[in-house]
């Protein structure tokens, strides 16, 4: 979960329920819902290779389909770069609607599929005007990015992350309540962000030390070259 601070509309009477925690929960939750893999690695692998839940709170497995929950039941749900994953996003967020009254949703961008191309991944979506529009990944030009995004893929693997400076365009979180809409698309190119979009939310922050040693030791450099040209012509 990259923006824990999106999620404000918790009240401390409320029962959350959590789908797909990975190794890495909300502390909030108290119910936690699991999909059953055939393997330990394939669960491993569906939770983004980070680990086990360990918990002590209660833990529901399902197979996929219907959640096993009554309507309503959970005032909040958190569902954490799992949409993504699903064989049927529409049932899915029907569920969601069905458990729960209102919740958090997140999930990855085009453009972080494009540098990992995570092969457990099966959807890209978009978030826009308070709809999620999405497709089916292989119905995107991904599958001929393989040889690319090959690197990428074995970096995030190996636990190195390079989204940090600009999360806003690798992942989007939202809060909804009450109704979750959803359109499928014909055409990948609906689920990028307009340029002027881009240039609302590719910005250096004000704040970005590393980015401002970065132009102090740039400026180092230039000004060392150029008083030893200067000590060369004296």
């Amino acid at each position: 979960m990259f923006f824990h601070n999106r999620i404000k509309s918790i009240f401390p009477q409320d029962k959350v329920l959590e789908i797909g925690p990975g190794a890495t929960p909300h502390p909030r939750s108290d119910v936690f819902l699991e999909k059953i893999f055939t393997t330990e690695a394939e669960l491993v692998a569906q939770s983004g290779h980070v680990g086990k839940l360990q918990t002590d709170k209660k833990v529901v497995t399902y197979s996929g389909d219907k959640f096993p929950f009554t309507d309503k039941e959970f005032d909040y749900v958190i569902c954490s770069h799992v949409l993504e994953h699903v064989e049927d996003v529409p049932g899915f967020l029907k569920e969601i609607m069905r458990v729960g009254k209102k919740g958090y949703l997140e999930f990855p961008t085009f453009y972080y599929e494009y540098l990992h191309n995570i092969e457990e991944h099966l959807n890209i979506l978009l978030y826009k005007n308070g709809v999620i529009y999405w497709c089916k990944k292989d119905e995107t030009l991904m599958p001929q990015l393989q040889p690319l995004t090959d690197f990428f893929r074995l970096a995030q693997v190996k636990g190195y992350r390079m989204q940090k400076e600009i999360n806003a365009a690798w992942h989007q979180g939202f809060e909804w309540s009450g109704n979750i809409a959803d359109e499928r698309v014909d055409k990948w190119q609906d689920l990028c962000y307009s340029k002027s979009d881009l240039e609302k939310i590719v910005v250096i922050p004000e704040n970005n030390i590393g980015q401002k040693q970065g132009v102090a030791y740039a400026s180092r450099l230039l000004i060392n070259s150029v008083l030893k040209k200067l000590h060369l012509k004296k």
